[in-house]
């Protein structure tokens, strides 16, 4: 699996101005609301709110993964946001989030949704990735560290 092949270029947010969970939820998932799909916004922060209420996709190093399933969905969606200030997401080593992969996937989609949530761990596994990530110039470099650290694996 290729996490490139779910990401668009126009999904990936750079410069989050949200201070707090909902807000960056909220945030993440409008490149998709206002996509081809359909989504309605309040319904997709509300599915990704019930999935943090069972315990925070704040994974620590600075990094969440917030997840959820949606019934109308075909296929994986993916955006990247990037916090220059952090959010305090309830992460498990309680440091502020900064960089954040929002994953949605169709309710019957265990496998992949599983894969590709390994996928993007291991993917920001290494700390000099991460490091890049936070120091990149813009949404295009960002894509480009993504795409390149997915050829890797």
């Amino acid at each position: 699996m290729k996490i490139i092949e779910l990401l668009a270029p126009s999904c990936i947010l750079s410069d989050l101005q949200a201070t707090t969970k909902k807000g960056v939820l909220e945030e993440l998932a409008s490149p998709l609301a206002s996509g081809p799909q359909g989504l309605s916004l309040p319904q997709v922060v509300e599915v990704l709110l019930e999935r943090e209420r069972l315990g925070s996709t704040g994974i620590g190093d600075n990094i969440a993964i917030p997840h959820g399933k949606l019934p109308q969905l075909s296929h994986l969606l993916l955006t990247f946001g990037r916090s220059l200030k952090g959010v305090d997401f309830d992460s498990m080593d309680g440091k502020p989030s900064h960089l954040f992969f929002m994953l949605l996937a169709p309710v019957n989609s265990a496998g992949r949704h599983l894969k590709a949530l390994a996928k993007i761990s291991r993917m920001l596994m290494s700390q000099t990735f991460r490091d890049n990530l936070m120091k990149a110039v813009g949404a295009q470099e960002i894509y480009r560290l993504i795409q390149d650290r997915d050829a890797e694996f």
